[in-house]
């Protein structure tokens, strides 16, 4: 996912009104502190504090202060090649919704602020895996409104800590057990919630997270191949090989040809 510009913690005087002028493909999403007024194709939805909402390009957009000031959280990005976590979100366009976990929300886009504005190599990365939590709890909201609730949406909080951990520190011999623990859950409730947050397996993440930090070795330093290998926690150097061409498409010395 890629963001055009972000804003945590804004605040804004008496009057103020924006209009969401979205180019094509562009979503905006707000998290409002205080008090708001949405606008909707010219109809006017007042909200109170903890309101969110995704805007896409369908609907003439904005919103404004409903009292003596606005406070907000929002980011205006484009989800080119994630159109599954789009289509997550996808019921709560341009409708407005009380957010039941607007502090971790806060916190999360705080987060994703901070990465964007650092020179961290790994910030693409950990962006992006940051931006489809967000969405996916855009979309748990929705389903709190049918009565509906996800087991994993009450540890999000621990699950992103743990995620960012596993992708900082690939070097690591994680393994079910010792992330289940990190967590303080048991070892198959785990899995299930990981897996229901991300959408992916904790132990596929842990390899991702290996993949991704050899791409970086590879592309940025002269490390020898079993040199990545080592720094990235394989023991075994034939086996980090077949496992990065398997994902990547080419072995590790094609892919330093190649960029």
């Amino acid at each position: 996912m890629n963001i055009r510009a972000i804003g945590w913690g804004c605040v804004y005087d008496r009057d103020y009104s924006f209009r969401a002028d979205l180019e094509k493909g562009e979503y905006l999403f707000l998290l409002a502190r205080t008090d708001i007024c949405f606008f909707i194709d010219g109809k006017k939805i007042l909200m109170p504090e903890d309101s969110m909402i995704i805007y896409d390009d369908s609907k003439t957009a904005g919103y404004c202060t409903a009292d003596e000031h606005l406070i907000c959280d929002w980011i205006c990005f484009d989800a080119k090649g994630d159109a599954e976590f789009i289509e997550l979100a996808e019921n709560e366009f341009n409708t407005p919704s009380i957010c039941s976990d607007s502090v971790f929300i806060s916190h999360l886009v705080q987060n994703i602020m901070v990465e964007f504005y650092s020179m961290n190599s790994r910030r693409i990365k950990m962006i992006d895996a940051m931006m489809k939590t967000l969405l996916m709890k855009a979309a748990g909201s929705g389903m709190r409104r049918d009565g509906m609730q996800s087991s994993a949406e009450p540890h999000y909080g621990v699950l992103i800590e743990l995620r960012e951990k596993i992708y900082r520190n690939p070097q690591k011999k994680w393994n079910v057990d010792l992330m289940a623990a990190e967590v303080n859950m048991s070892r198959s409730y785990f899995q299930h919630v990981y897996r229901e947050a991300f959408g992916v397996s904790c132990i596929t993440d842990v390899i991702s997270g290996k993949i991704e930090k050899a791409k970086e070795i590879l592309s940025e330093t002269g490390c020898t191949v079993s040199q990545v290998a080592a720094i990235c926690g394989y023991d075994n150097e034939e086996h980090f090989m077949r496992q990065f061409k398997k994902i990547v498409g080419v072995t590790p010395t094609g892919y330093r040809k190649k960029i």
